[in-house]
C-alpha cells in the first residue's frame, strides 16, 4: 500500500496476520493409535477396553473429559501428559455423570419449556385471537424497517441480483409453515382437511406444538410487553426475568440435545439473578456462579417448583450426585454447602 507520500510500504497488520496463521497438518489416527497415544501420555487403561471406548466415543469428544486431568510443568502450564494416577475408569465415570446430568436437565427443561409456551400463547390468543400472530402489529418485537428504507435496501439488492429482503415477521411465519408442512401429526391433517382451503396457517395454539426452540424463542421476544408481563406473573416472575431465564434454558437445552459436555462448561448466555430486595435467597454467599451449570440446575429446581410442585426431580438429581461423590462441584459453579442453601431446601 502507498503512504501519504505515495511510497509503497508494507501492510504490517496483513503481514502479521499471515505469520500467525498455521496450516493444520495433523493426520487422522486409527483408534489403536489413539489409544496408544493416550496411554503414552500417562492414562492408565486396559488397551483393548480403551480401543472399545474410542470406537464408540470420538477421541476429540473424550478429550474434553480428559482435559482436567492434564499435568502442569514447573511454570504452571498445562502439558499433554496426564497427572499420575489418571485412570480410564475415573474419566469414564465423569463422562457417564455428564451424560446422566444432561438427561435430568432435558427432563426439567421439557416441562419448563412447555409451560412457558402455554402461558405466552394463552395470553396472546386471549388478546389477539387464534390467528393474531399473522399480523405483525401484534408482534412488535420483530424488527421492521421504515418503508423508504425497505424500498431503498431492496432496490440495492435487486441491482446486485440478490432478490429482495423479507421482514423478520415474514421469515418467522415461513418457518412456522415449513414446520407445519413437515409435520405428520393427526391434528395438522385434520385441520388441513377441514379448514385448509381457507387457512394456510394453523391457529397459534396448534402452531406452538410444532415450534422449534428458535421459533418459540422468537415468539417470546416478539410479543408485546404486556403479554410477557402476564405470562411472567403466572410464574411469580418479573417479565425480564422470564425472558432471561427462557433464553438461558433454551440455550442449555440445545447443548444437552446435541450431547455437548455440560458439567464444567462455561456458558455465554447467563440467566439474570432476581433482585436482592425481594429475593435475598439468591444473593446469599457463597452462591452459584452465573456462567456454570450449577446456577442452571438451581433455576430448573426453582422453576419446576412453580410448574410441577409434586416433582421428584430434586431427589433424582441428589441421587446422581450421591452416586458420583468424586465429581468436583466447584467446577460446576456450585458452593460446598449447596444442599443446605435456602434455594435448595
Amino acid at each position: 500500500m502507498r503512504n501519504s507520500a505515495g511510497v509503497f510500504c508494507l501492510d504490517v497488520s496483513a503481514s502479521q496476520k499471515r505469520r500467525t496463521q498455521v496450516i493444520y497438518a495433523k493426520q487422522a489416527l486409527t483408534v489403536e493409535q489413539q489409544a496408544d497415544q493416550l496411554i503414552s501420555r500417562g492414562l492408565v487403561a486396559d488397551r483393548n477396553e480403551l480401543i472399545g471406548r474410542l470406537t464408540s466415543v470420538n477421541y476429540y469428544r473424550l478429550s474434553g473429559y480428559l482435559h482436567p486431568f492434564r499435568s502442569q510443568d514447573a511454570a504452571g502450564r498445562l502439558t499433554d501428559s496426564f497427572a499420575p494416577g489418571t485412570t480410564l475408569d475415573c474419566v469414564w465415570r465423569r463422562y457417564n455423570f455428564d451424560r446422566r446430568l444432561r438427561m435430568l436437565l432435558l427432563d426439567a427443561i421439557e416441562r419448563i419449556e412447555v409451560a412457558v409456551r402455554t402461558r405466552l400463547v394463552y395470553h396472546f390468543v386471549q388478546a389477539h385471537g387464534p390467528f393474531g400472530h399473522l399480523d405483525s402489529g401484534n408482534l412488535p418485537g420483530f424488527k421492521k424497517r421504515p418503508l423508504w428504507k425497505r424500498c431503498l435496501r431492496n432496490l440495492k439488492l435487486l441491482l446486485r441480483l440478490k432478490g429482495v429482503e423479507r421482514e423478520e415477521h415474514c421469515l418467522w411465519l415461513a418457518k412456522l409453515l415449513n414446520e407445519k408442512r413437515r409435520a405428520s401429526d393427526t391434528f395438522v391433517k385434520h385441520f388441513d382437511s377441514k379448514y385448509g382451503a381457507e387457512h394456510e396457517h394453523l391457529p397459534l395454539w396448534m402452531a406452538c406444538e410444532l415450534m422449534t426452540c428458535e421459533t418459540a424463542m422468537q415468539l417470546a421476544y416478539s410479543v408485546a410487553p404486556n403479554i410477557v408481563k402476564l405470562a411472567a406473573a403466572d410464574f411469580g416472575f418479573p417479565d425480564q426475568q422470564l425472558l432471561s431465564w427462557t433464553k438461558a434454558i433454551f440455550t442449555l437445552r440445545n447443548s444437552c440435545a446435541h450431547h455437548a459436555r455440560i458439567w464444567n462448561r462455561v456458558f455465554g448466555v447467563k440467566p439474570s439473578v432476581p433482585g436482592k430486595n425481594k429475593n435475598p435467597k439468591w444473593h446469599i454467599s457463597p452462591g452459584f456462579a452465573n456462567n456454570r451449570v450449577g446456577l442452571m440446575l438451581t433455576v430448573c429446581h426453582f422453576w419446576l417448583g412453580k410448574v410441577s410442585p409434586t416433582t421428584q426431580w430434586k431427589s433424582r438429581l441428589l441421587d446422581l450426585f450421591d452416586e458420583y461423590p468424586e465429581i468436583p462441584i466447584a467446577e460446576m459453579g456450585i458452593p460446598p454447602n449447596w444442599r443446605t442453601h435456602p434455594l435448595w431446601l
